[in-house]
Parts: structure tokens; sequence; C-alpha cells
């Protein structure tokens, strides 16, 4: 039998919840599901010191420079905010020469800046686990649980991702002690911007993607 199909925000096309100019779906999750407890939850989550700077500070950079900073520049403008004086770089090492010209235009704005490539450490993929035909891309592992040690030994105040891959990405994201955003999202064939797959779903990716 064919799992009943449970709805969400995925499925609204309403976003009422934006400019509440609308009606809410019989499904909204805000009418439906949250509570007045899950409310509460959340508020005392974001009353707390570092929660709500980067609360502000986010709404800030959004409301003062939308659709007029590139990510780059929004990165900086949030970092400064949040009082970050060393920024953190996690990059793949296919895209260490992107990362370099991050790290130049972060140092020219007066930020300190540690970067930790994905290969760091050379351990060999069948060490951990990884099959060994596997070593055919590359002998080493990406290593994102210890780009994270490092760049929490470095003390960085905020994390910025470089093309890490899917899945290593999330490991950084789980062992950084600092905050972190992201700058570029891994996408080799469509030139990491994964976006342009979402763009095409309906056309040109239309049955590689259905």
């Amino acid at each position: 039998m064919e799992n009943k199909k449970i709805l969400s925000c995925i499925d609204c096309a309403v976003v009422n919840c934006n400019h509440m100019d609308k009606e809410f779906p019989e499904f909204c999750l805000t009418t439906q599901t949250v509570t007045e407890e899950d409310i509460n939850y959340v508020k005392e989550r974001y009353a707390e010191e570092d929660n709500k700077k980067s609360t502000v500070a986010a709404a800030c950079v959004e409301y003062e420079n939308y659709c007029q900073m590139t990510r780059v520049q929004e990165i900086m403008d949030y970092a400064k905010r949040m009082g970050a004086k060393k920024l953190g770089i996690a990059t793949c090492v296919g895209l260490i020469r992107e990362s370099r010209t991050l790290a130049k235009i972060f140092r020219h704005h007066g930020f300190e800046v540690y970067g930790v490539c994905c290969k760091v450490g050379c351990i060999p993929k069948h060490e951990v686990g990884i099959p060994e035909e596997h070593e055919k891309l590359g002998l080493n592992m990406c290593n994102p649980i210890m780009q994270a040690k490092l760049l929490n030994d470095a003390h960085t105040d905020l994390n910025v991702v470089v093309g890490l891959c899917v899945g290593h990405d999330s490991l950084f994201y789980k062992y950084s002690e600092a905050m972190v955003t992201t700058a570029v999202t891994k996408d080799r064939v469509l030139g990491h911007n994964p976006a342009a797959a979402l763009y095409t779903a309906e056309s040109y990716y239309k049955k590689k993607l259905f």
C-alpha cells in the first residue's frame, strides 16, 4: 500500500507566513503543527546571547544590503557585525584557487584568515573503511572532521565552507565549534551552481531528475 503523503511547507504555494496577505492552507504547519510550547522554546533559544546576536546581525545584513551585496560581501558584513576577527576557510582542494582569492579579499578587509583543505592529514581512504576502488579518484580521503578540529584549534571566530562534497560538509558542520556559513556549494556538473538543476528541472534536466 502506498504511504499517505504528509503535506508540509514544501507543498505550499501560498506562503502566507511571509506577508500575511493571504489564507493559510489547511495543512499549514504554523496553524496546525506549531504549538505555543514550540513558540516559547524557540523564543528562549533566540534570547540566548550568541543566538540573539547572530539573528539580529543576519537580519541587518539582509535588510540593509538586499539585492546589493554579493554572498562574499554579505559574509564579511555578517562577520563584522558578529565581531569576528579570525575567519576559517574549510576548502575542497579542487577549489583551492577560489579559496585563495576569498582569503585575499577577507584579508584586504582586515580579517585574519586560516584555511584548511579537505585532504589535510593525508589519510588513505581504505584506512577508514572506504572501498579501495575509490582510490582511483585519489588516494587520500576527504577529511572534514580534521578540518573542523584544526580550525577549532586555531580558535577561528567564524568558519566559511568552500565547496566541500555532499556529506563531507555535513560532518564539518557537525564538528565545527565556531558558527559556519557557506560561500560555495559544490556541484561539479553545473559549475558549483546547484540551483541551475532546479531552474531547469522541468526542461533540460527533466529526464535526468525525474
